[in-house]
């Protein structure tokens, strides 16, 4: 599995001063932050609820924890590796200075080894205690995230959150295939939703750290285009995503009760998403566009269609 974004990260200058590695406390807490807790929480919300949706039923509480355990292992190597690729940026940009690198918690190499350590032991746990198909999608989400995201694309083209962001599309084909051992249109539609998902989710984070990014020279789209175009783009993205998760209803088969939450919780988005481009038409102060109304929005947005997801067998 792969991370859906950068962490939200302390807001600090980069001018935090740099400390040693200190307490052995300290030190597990660095390697600990490598890994973007908050990240990986996000990744399972979108992994559990689909082992519900395929086995159409509670599925083995041991088979949830390996995967789990397994999955967390995979992000938490891409996230490590994503740091250390990105170093040189996040020493320039405030939400990511107090990360353990930028503040010498953690030395590159030691984040290098721990980042590929993480991932040799999630491929390998994931193969031998769920099956070598979830292992291979979360090897595949890894390397794309690494090398296809953080190294290819998010330094050349406004586009790199749209295709580096199906990195982290592979929770849902993972927890799928965990359950069932085999791929199907209901996961892919479900991947496709948070492809979806995530240039809204990221460009409204990235409206509110513009400025970061055009110090740090990486084009996302919020730092080298005006408001408004960004949150058009938002607007039709959010469209795609909504119009997408009510295609699993009739791809999964299933009851009334996804198709409903799925309707309501997209209005509630749509709305949402609308009211931001009217903000963005009035201003480009960040004070008038509130950007992270979005952001959180979409958080609670994504977990509650998969929960909707888990949950329909047991009541549509």
């Amino acid at each position: 599995m792969s991370a859906l974004h950068d962490d939200v990260s302390s807001s600090a200058p980069a001018s935090t001063p740099r400390g040693g590695f200190g307490t052995t406390r300290d030190v597990v807490g660095a390697y600990v932050a490598l890994t973007k807790p908050r990240i990986i929480e996000l990744l399972l919300l979108t992994t559990v609820p689909v082992m519900f949706l395929a086995a159409r039923d509670v599925p083995p509480l041991w088979l949830v924890v390996a995967t789990m355990v397994g999955g967390s292992l995979a992000a938490g190597s891409a996230n490590a590796l994503n740091c250390v690729v990105d170093a040189d940026i996040d020493t320039k940009m405030r939400r990511t200075a107090r990360r353990p690198l930028p503040r010498h918690k953690v030395s590159n190499t030691s984040a290098l080894v721990f980042g590929l350590v993480l991932g040799v032991v999630s491929t390998l746990w994931l193969g031998f205690f769920v099956n070598w198909l979830s292992a291979s999608l979360a090897l595949a989400a890894n390397v794309f995230y690494v090398v296809g995201y953080t190294m290819l694309l998010k330094r050349r083209t406004t586009q790199n959150i749209v295709w580096g962001g199906a990195a982290g599309c592979f929770p849902a084909l993972i927890g799928w295939t965990a359950v069932t051992g085999e791929l199907a249109w209901a996961p892919v539609v479900l991947f496709l939703v948070v492809f979806f998902w995530t240039p809204p989710h990221f460009w409204a984070l990235a409206m509110r750290y513009r400025e970061d990014y055009a110090a740090a020279s990486v084009p996302m789209l919020p730092s080298v285009a005006t408001s408004a175009e960004v949150s058009r783009q938002i607007v039709r993205y959010s469209w795609l995503m909504v119009a997408t998760s009510l295609a699993l209803w009739p791809v999964a088969g299933t009851g009334w009760f996804y198709p409903g939450a799925a309707l309501l919780l997209g209005i509630v988005f749509l709305v949402e998403a609308y009211d931001l481009k009217q903000r963005c038409t009035e201003s480009e102060e960040l004070s008038v566009i509130k950007p992270m109304r979005l952001f959180h929005l979409s958080n609670a947005y994504l977990a509650l269609l998969f929960v909707a997801a888990a949950v329909d067998p047991f009541i549509g």
